[in-house]
């Protein structure tokens, strides 16, 4: 009998396939001489309430002892319009280069972080480091999230929301940026109740 390979799976070895993942900047430093932005995809949400997420960083990067020695940071999402920024701010060292200069990038000291947001950014969320763990070739930094900062332009006045299509944010899919594509529902859309 033949096989139908139309639907089979092959097995790989273990490797971080889970794709896709936001692009963001992450925004560090504690004065103006040592502000510096790394892109990372490896971010993400881990609890509510209280509001937490992370990041996991190479120890080898230059943000790397920024954020350890400061304990905070900035996940700044990226649009259409920061693509290019985005992808070069992940390849070159902040050793090497003031990157908010060199991108035309505004960094603005945080409400309540010293870090600075990217004002070009439509969503910056504020974060203090409240562990650290090594994990391998990156060590995990687990942050409280204590600001966020949303540009008014994405915000609906009559209804008081982000607008995070209108934002047009990119993600990362496995060394590919993409836009992201339309709407094709919402949480909780196939429970609701249709409205006769």
């Amino acid at each position: 009998m033949e096989k139908d390979n139309k639907h089979s799976h092959v097995s790989w070895k273990p490797g971080t396939l889970i794709y896709p993942l936001p692009a963001v900047l992450i925004s560090c430093g504690n004065n103006p001489d040592n502000y510096n932005l790394l892109t990372i995809s490896w971010v993400g949400t881990i609890c509510t309430n209280p509001p937490m997420c992370y990041i996991s960083v190479r120890p080898e990067r230059h943000s790397y002892n920024i954020i350890k020695e400061t304990g905070e940071f900035v996940i700044n999402l990226t649009n259409e319009d920061m693509a290019y920024a985005t992808d070069w701010c992940g390849v070159k060292s902040g050793k090497d280069f003031n990157k908010f200069e060199e991108m035309k990038l505004t960094p603005v000291k945080g409400e309540l972080v010293n870090a600075p947001i990217v004002k070009e950014s439509p969503l910056c969320i504020e974060c203090r480091v409240k562990e650290i763990i090594p994990l391998g070739s990156h060590d995990m930094f687990i942050a409280e999230v204590v600001n966020v900062q949303a540009d008014t332009k994405y915000i609906d006045p009559e209804t008081d929301t982000f607008n995070l299509g209108a934002a047009k944010l990119i993600a990362y899919s496995h060394g590919h940026y993409y836009k992201l594509g339309e709407e094709i529902g919402k949480f909780g859309w196939t429970v609701q109740k249709k409205k006769k």
